[in-house]
């Protein structure tokens, strides 16, 4: 029951975030790995396939605010989608290690970019993006996301940042890009054999009550704070990750 009553608080607390501020998902495998024992591939497999309703609920709310750009989607989602796949093929054999490397020194960087003086949200909403742009990058979320079970929002949110892309809109295109991904990145798992069903059940549900939450939060939050958060949220996550590589290191 204590095990239970821990991955429910780490799913809330997790999807909360997701929903809120687009990133989260990256202290789901870790905790799950670092305060429970699970081990690494399993909870990349379960947390994959967590994102399947979590993701469904925060598009929702999202498309029902008019916060998503849909062609933007599905240039990413062209992308994501077979390379989603072929990361739930390959989890079994990658370094964990080095997926949580490169993803805190992507999130640290986005951190200390967003916080920088840039444009302001006005401004930034008339930039235009190449469309065909998205399909690479697209490719790399879904393949890094699949393989490491951040969900997609965790990659895809800093690096649209970097783009200099509205924030508000940057969480609404990694709401809608983990349909996709975990789709893709669980049948890709299942190839393998390897998805705790009951784990993977849980933490759906409890993901799905925290992006619910934290989808509307972000509606009713300032844009300056809302790009603060994420900014502030990011430098921790990539200290926390590259920590936990450390840690794990040394024992």
């Amino acid at each position: 029951m204590s095990w239970l009553f821990g991955v429910a608080l780490l799913g809330i607390a997790s999807g909360l975030m997701i929903g809120c501020i687009g990133i989260g998902g990256v202290i789901l495998v870790p905790s799950l790995w670092f305060f429970a024992g699970t081990p690494i591939q399993v909870a990349i497999s379960a947390a994959t396939f967590a994102y399947l309703l979590s993701g469904i609920v925060g598009t929702t709310v999202f498309a029902r605010e008019k916060s998503i750009d849909w062609p933007m989607v599905w240039w990413l989602c062209l992308g994501a989608a077979p390379t989603a796949f072929l990361g739930g093929l390959t989890v079994q054999a990658a370094d964990p290690r080095i997926l949580q490397g490169g993803i805190g020194l992507l999130a640290l960087g986005s951190g200390i970019n967003a916080l920088w003086p840039q444009q302001t949200e006005k401004e930034k909403e008339s930039l235009s993006v190449n469309k065909t742009l998205l399909v690479p990058v697209g490719a790399v979320v879904g393949f890094f996301s699949a393989i490491s079970g951040t969900g997609g929002p965790m990659i895809l949110v800093p690096v649209l940042i970097l783009m200099n892309l509205p924030v508000l809109l940057a969480v609404g295109l990694s709401q809608a890009i983990q349909l996709p991904i975990a789709t893709a990145g669980t049948f890709g798992n299942l190839v393998h054999g390897r998805l705790d069903w009951s784990l993977g059940g849980t933490l759906a549900v409890v993901l799905t009550l925290g992006s619910w939450l934290g989808a509307k939060i972000a509606h009713r939050i300032p844009r300056k704070l809302m790009h603060r958060l994420v900014s502030v949220v990011l430098l921790v996550v990539g200290g926390f990750m590259l920590t936990s590589i450390i840690y794990r290191v040394e024992h």
